[in-house]
């Protein structure tokens, strides 16, 4: 929570990130105290090609991902993003939601063209930058990122599935997540997930320093 005595500019700062946060929350978010995991792959959905060119996604993760997460925490980010993908199921009959009667569905799956788009960073990257996009430093990705988004709107992050481009997918599936609400909040706040009717009243933790986990900090 922000203290009294921060200034108009933070709070601004933190309306900022909050909202950014919540508009990808409403495409992956679960209900509190609902554990979804990945879908099943069904026979129907076996023909999908699943998983992606890791050393290519990695380069992009660590890229486009904030580098206070640490290698450790992009590398969990990015196994989510992919876990997330495999699992989606294309043109699935969504959930009815207020205000409407009509039977919706799903999007295509969107998983082909961010593989294509990944191929694509990385032959950009050989013919602008005269190195793979995997072995380019941090400069040369971006540079390769600029200019392969150069005509998407940066005004706010779309949502994973509404994603044009690999790059904001994976940063939009990262920021719907609990771990981007408690870095941007710096506290356990965790939306989404299950919290027991005794810390209902009780502040939320600090983040556990690095190396440090939740559940050792709780206990102290």
């Amino acid at each position: 929570m922000m203290s009294r005595n921060e200034g108009p500019s933070a709070r601004r700062q933190f309306l900022k990130t909050a909202g950014v946060l919540a508009v990808g929350t409403a495409a992956v978010g679960s209900t509190a105290c609902q554990v979804k995991e990945p879908a099943q792959v069904d026979e129907s959905s076996a023909a999908r090609t699943l998983g992606f060119d890791r050393t290519l996604l990695d380069a992009l993760a660590a890229t486009v991902l904030p580098a206070s997460l640490g290698a450790a925490g992009v590398r969990t980010a990015t196994d989510r993003f992919v876990a997330w993908a495999d699992g989606y199921d294309p043109v699935a009959e969504e959930m009815h939601g207020y205000g409407y009667s009509d039977i919706r569905y799903l999007p295509a799956d969107p998983a082909p063209a961010w593989r294509a788009q990944l191929d694509a960073l990385d032959a950009l990257s050989r013919k602008s930058q005269r190195v793979s996009f995997a072995g380019a430093t941090t400069e040369q990705r971006t540079a390769v990122l600029a200019a392969a988004l150069r005509d998407e709107s940066g005004e706010r992050l779309p949502t994973p599935l509404g994603a044009r481009h690999i790059a904001l997918a994976l940063l939009a599936h990262w920021s719907a997540s609990p771990d981007a609400w408690n870095l941007a909040l710096g506290a356990q706040v965790s939306p989404g997930t299950c919290r027991v009717l005794d810390d209902a009243r009780r502040a939320p933790l600090p983040l556990a320093p690095a190396g440090v986990s939740n559940a050792v900090e709780a206990k102290s």
